[in-house]
């Protein structure tokens, strides 16, 4: 009996990735590669006659995290000051590498400038702006596939992701950017029975040094102390839930080179509350023991303008381009 061998290629990552960015999200959801339907499992190989059939491996290894998942749930439970988890090699590396690569540089137009007392970076939440494998990564990352296990991390049911991204999206601070320690808005500013509950920042920074800080703190909520903090490193990513306890940020101004920048991904996950109760808060930002009496009167006038911001912005629905250009024009002109 003669046998016959048919020559599988296996694609590399680079190869899928670049398929991947050809496609766009409605095309995505045809295949059904970004729902909670069971994809093609990665590593299979599917052979028709002579004709060789590609893998198609999820942006999000699930085979790799799922087995980690009882493990890194009690983790994320037992860490203080605040439920939460640092992972590293969050994505496959040539993906990370591939969406670091293309990260927007801080000088187009496209950055909303967030830029007051309290703050100093860039945001852009507008998916359709994303290049195009960060966009890829986004809708694996807002899929229901992918939500469905980060309920499962936290502990949290019926979690929803934010496919407008407010307030989340590509972030990214230069030389002096920082942002000072805070909690988070509570609700949604478009969707009021939308409960923030869970963020995801996955930080995109080659070659980062700690020197030039930028690292994550989690400080205690009498904001007496920091207990926890995470450098910005490339493909790690902290995940936490946040409330009104949660205190975070980066105070300490970047003293990065002037060409490089902290850049990062991040998304905010909700509950919907059907007979919500609790009036929605906004950012609250706190400082620290060590600041000033002028620093600290600072810090809470700049809060208490924000405050009035986020309350008429949830009134009237405006978006923050229009505030983002009377900022820049003011940061133009120091």
């Amino acid at each position: 009996m003669a046998f016959s061998f048919v020559a599988v290629s296996i694609p590399t990552v680079a190869d899928k990735l670049d398929k991947i960015a050809k496609f766009s999200r409605d095309e995505w959801k045809t295949l059904g590669l970004r729902s909670l339907n069971q994809a093609i499992p990665k590593g299979s190989v599917l052979m028709a006659c002579a004709q060789t059939v590609e893998e198609i491996a999820p942006l999000f290894d699930y085979c790799r995290w799922n087995s980690q998942l009882a493990e890194l749930s009690r983790q994320y439970a037992a860490n203080s000051p605040l439920p939460h988890v640092f992972l590293g090699d969050f994505l496959d590396a040539a993906v990370a590498g591939a969406i670091a690569q293309e990260f927007p540089r801080a000088d187009t137009a496209a950055w909303i400038q967030y830029k007051h007392h309290n703050e100093n970076k860039l945001g852009m939440a507008k998916r359709e702006l994303f290049p195009p494998r960060l966009g890829s990564v986004t809708d694996e990352l807002n899929s229901p596939r992918f939500v469905a296990w980060l309920s499962q991390l936290t502990g949290i049911p019926n979690l929803i992701a934010d496919p407008g991204l407010e307030g989340g999206g590509l972030h990214q601070s230069s030389r002096g950017g920082f942002l000072n320690l805070h909690t988070d808005f509570s609700h949604h500013h478009y969707h009021k029975n939308w409960r923030r509950r869970v963020n995801i920042i996955l930080y995109l920074n080659e070659a980062w040094q700690s020197a030039w800080g930028g690292a994550i703190e989690f400080w205690d909520s009498g904001m007496k102390q920091c207990f926890s903090k995470y450098p910005p490193r490339l493909n790690h990513a902290v995940i936490f839930n946040t409330d009104d306890r949660c205190f975070h940020g980066f105070p300490e101004p970047l003293t990065c080179p002037e060409k490089e920048t902290r850049k990062s991904l991040a998304f905010y996950y909700y509950t919907v509350e059907q007979d919500a109760k609790a009036a929605p808060r906004s950012t609250n930002y706190r400082a620290r023991p060590s600041d000033s009496m002028a620093e600290s009167a600072m810090i809470w006038l700049d809060k208490t303008a924000v405050d009035l911001y986020s309350r008429a912005k949830a009134r009237f629905g405006f978006s923050d381009e229009w505030a983002s250009k009377i900022l820049g024009v003011i940061s133009r002109k120091k």
